[in-house]
């Protein structure tokens, strides 16, 4: 949930839930209490409380919660996080005080057990939702000091290279961006890298090392993710949703549809129906 606090956010969950499909967002999410699995393509992540994920790219996951009931619900804490705010820090930042960058991209989720300085500043963050006049002023200090500890601890060169404006990393997520806009169309990866600003060879490795996933691959999650939104609110369209996704063939559909979510598209439609079927964020 969003809070009085702009790019702060809120989980409270009383029951472990189904894995369930979602896009990450550019977030730090921290567990207070309880554990989550998340899905990036063949890498599987999992974080519990006292440990926070980095997502630095808008991605399209598999997650759940593996901790939580009614008598001791999972919380957790969320911040967004804005390149143009990291690259303000990086740029006021003296060069010695950011650690040495390790050799290659880094994938854009990662996670870490949280210092007790990090601890200490979501906690005081959070108290001020019950402050709102002292949130005014505070609170955007208290984020830049979250965002500081962020940057300069362990995942630092994770949510660095979010600000740089020549990164591999924000190259990656200037194609997302774009097969995020137009996953219906299809596309030669050699577009894409050209889009991206990279040589073939140097794009397709760069992106698998960020998404865990080719870019072909990468367009087929954001094609069923969108699918299976349409159909929680279209469940008689099984074709017409396919179509309206991208897909030219209706037996290609539903055959990958159900290898993504264990149940046809007409099948799971129904399940959608009648189940609340929520679109918010998983990581937090």
């Amino acid at each position: 949930m969003s809070t009085a606090i702009d790019g702060v956010l809120v989980s409270k969950v009383d029951r472990q839930s189904q894995p369930a499909p979602s896009m990450t967002g550019s977030v730090m999410a921290l567990i207070a209490q309880g554990a989550k699995r998340i899905a990036l393509g063949d890498r599987v992540y999992e974080y519990r409380a006292g440990q926070y994920l980095v997502a630095s790219v808008d991605l399209p996951v598999t997650g759940h919660f593996t901790k939580a009931s009614p008598d001791r619900p999972a919380l957790g804490f969320g911040l967004v996080l804005h390149p143009a705010t990291v690259a303000e820090l990086l740029l006021q930042a003296a060069p010695g005080d950011m650690p040495p960058a390790a050799a290659g991209t880094p994938s854009a989720l990662a996670v870490s057990d949280a210092p007790d300085e990090l601890l200490d500043a979501v906690i005081r963050l959070l108290r001020l939702l019950d402050r709102p006049r002292d949130a005014a002023v505070l609170a955007p200090l208290i984020k830049r000091e979250i965002l500081w500890r962020l940057v300069t601890g362990e995942q630092g060169a994770v949510v660095r290279q979010l600000g740089l404006a020549d990164s591999s990393l924000t190259h990656v997520a200037r194609a997302v961006r774009w097969i995020r806009e137009h996953y219906a169309q299809a596309f030669r990866v050699e577009e894409v890298a050209q889009l991206a600003g990279m040589s073939v060879s140097a794009f397709y490795r760069n992106f698998q090392a960020v998404t865990a996933m080719s870019p072909i691959q990468f367009q087929k999650q954001i094609r069923l993710q969108e699918a299976r939104l349409l159909l929680a609110t279209n469940p008689g369209d099984v074709t017409g949703v396919g179509a309206r996704v991208g897909y030219d063939s209706a037996s290609q559909f539903s055959r990958e549809y159900r290898r993504q979510f264990g149940a046809p598209p007409s099948q799971d439609a129904v399940r959608l129906r009648d189940s609340a079927f929520g679109t918010a964020p998983v990581l937090i």
